[in-house]
């Protein structure tokens, strides 16, 4: 089926989770990764679970802190 990656198409098996979508776009440090799918974040608990669904427009994000 295919998804939206951060602004590219992909090509993904129909049971994909967004654990496993963390692992195959090889996603740096993934423990610290934040998952917004179709505008919506996705609970850590539930990366496991969620599984991904055709057209799901997919973004991996960081926040940081930082300034003086």
């Amino acid at each position: 089926m295919k998804i939206v990656v951060a602004g590219e198409s992909k090509e993904v098996a129909e049971t994909t989770t967004v654990e496993q979508l963390i692992v195959q776009e090889n996603v740096e440090t993934p423990e610290y990764v934040t998952v917004s799918i179709n505008d919506e974040f996705i609970d850590r608990a539930d990366f496991a679970s969620h599984v991904l669904k055709e057209g799901d427009n997919v973004e991996f994000l960081y926040f940081m802190g930082g300034g003086m």
